[in-house]
């Protein structure tokens, strides 16, 4: 424990944001990043609990109490190594991970948390910037052949552990560039892509064979894939958006948000796409229906491409602003929070069901909308319309594509359609056809991936060798 203390003497200090006013007139990151001097002041508000509950909070099971002592007596190098034992890629969960580690840090009973993930981005930028993150390739190799398909984070972590572990390890992505979610679905202003790039660059250097622009199911069967290599690993995503079964929701200007993000994410990047189906929020009233995450990716991108103005509708109730810690710590607790988008200037309504979508000329120009009650019924009388030029439907996913591998392979489903393995083995239904992430579990966070891709990679080698020192 660095500074015994330092939990009662030092007050929390979080990273800031450029002025909303600057961050909207570009797409990239905005975060302000501490000195380093502040890092390790805050480092030593860690009380190193007997029991960390933060421990529990974070899926990849990262060592907190143990990494922010070494920042707090300023060995970074060491804390970048602790850092990455347990996570592959600290950079992108210390950019878009909502943190459930503080929200179980022992210090959150009074709303004052540690932080957490600044302290953990501070490590792995700073690990960057000296060149302390090198390739680590196998000493041996086995003689095993691997398949990962999908590039997402659960597929990186799953290739570049079984890759360390000696494996011949190949992974195959449908689009033009790896990542998945991380580079078509978050926006650039939350995680610019270069970040992804480098990893691929260590990856690649570790022995990963990178196959993207081949859709499995399409460019090559996954029979082949089975036929060809000792094991499979699918970690396609849940990409099944749930729909909006409403009068009107055909007319044009009615999208998925992932119809809508992945676009702006190849216009700076400069990949080319079919621009026939280009959407664009300038100069539109745009209406975002799904309060989560990539409803707020959503109105940020909006904001930056020139909306006139972001209405996002929720259907839940508004949260409450304060949790109650008796009933709810160390777990994630359900309060109001403001995402960074949304602090931008979007309007939000609670409680709020969309009827209808109405249009002039096939193009939508309103939403016909009413309150629900606790118990999602409608409340007589409170309809109402809103202006929308552009409809982005954020609600969700509802479970992997079925069509095309799953399908070809006749694997096994669980109630939720995802694909049917467990939290040990990972294997599905079908021999040596192994399942993580998403796919597996449904949509969740991409810390959740990391575990699942390192946790089945440890389960593959197991299957493939008898026995593993990967850890799990």
């Amino acid at each position: 424990m660095g500074k015994v203390t330092g939990f009662i003497e030092i007050e929390r200090q979080e990273r800031t944001y450029k002025p909303a006013a600057d961050r909207v007139r570009n797409y990239r990151e905005f975060m302000i990043p501490l000195e380093d001097r502040d890092v390790e002041r805050q480092a030593a508000r860690c009380m190193d609990c007997g029991i960390p509950y933060c421990h529990n909070g974070c899926p990849v099971n990262n060592q907190i109490p143990d990494w922010n002592d070494l920042v707090f007596h300023k060995n970074w190098e060491e804390a970048s190594r602790n850092l990455q034992s347990t996570n592959n890629f600290p950079e992108f969960t210390g950019r878009i991970c909502p943190a459930p580690c503080e929200a179980s840090c022992t210090l959150n009973i009074e709303d004052n948390p540690v932080t957490i993930k600044t302290i953990e981005c501070a490590i792995v930028d700073k690990a960057w910037a000296n060149g302390w993150i090198t390739p680590k390739p196998p000493e041996n190799k086995t003689g095993k052949k691997v398949a990962v398909v999908g590039s997402g984070p659960a597929g990186m972590a799953a290739a570049q552990q079984l890759a360390r572990a000696g494996h011949d390890v190949h992974l195959y992505e449908k689009h033009a560039k790896a990542g998945g979610l991380l580079r078509y679905g978050i926006p650039d202003f939350k995680m610019e892509k270069h970040l992804i790039d480098r990893r691929v660059l260590q990856m690649e250097a570790e022995g990963v064979n990178f196959h993207c622009g081949v859709h499995v199911g399409k460019d090559v069967t996954a029979a082949q894939l089975d036929e060809n290599h000792d094991a499979v690993l699918l970690t396609g995503g849940s990409e099944a958006p749930r729909d909006l079964p409403v009068p009107g929701r055909e007319l044009n200007g009615v999208h998925f948000a992932m119809n809508f993000l992945p676009q702006q994410n190849r216009r700076v990047s400069g990949e080319p796409f079919d621009e026939s189906g280009s959407i664009s929020a300038a100069g539109k009233h745009v209406i975002v229906i799904g309060g989560g995450d990539t409803g707020s990716d959503c109105i940020g991108t909006s904001f930056r491409q020139g909306a006139l103005s972001v209405t996002q509708l929720e259907i839940m109730p508004v949260p409450p602003e304060k949790e109650d810690k008796d009933l709810t710590w160390p777990h994630w607790p359900l309060k109001f929070r403001t995402s960074s988008s949304q602090d931008e200037g979007a309007d939000r309504d609670f409680s709020v069901m969309t009827e209808s979508i109405e249009g002039e000329d096939g193009r939508v120009t309103a939403i016909n909308c009413i309150k629900v009650d606790g118990n999602m019924k409608p409340m007589k009388g409170s309809e109402f319309e809103l202006r929308a030029d552009l409809v982005l439907l954020a609600m969700g996913f509802v479970h992997p594509v079925h069509g095309g591998m799953i399908e070809e392979l006749g694997l096994e489903l669980d109630g939720r359609g995802n694909v049917l393995a467990d939290q040990l083995a990972y294997m599905s239904s079908r021999e040596k056809i192994f399942s993580a992430g998403d796919m597996r579990r449904g949509q969740s966070l991409v810390v959740w991936a990391i575990r699942e891709g390192r946790q089945a990679a440890h389960a593959i080698d197991a299957y493939l060798m008898g026995s593993t020192e990967l850890p799990r």
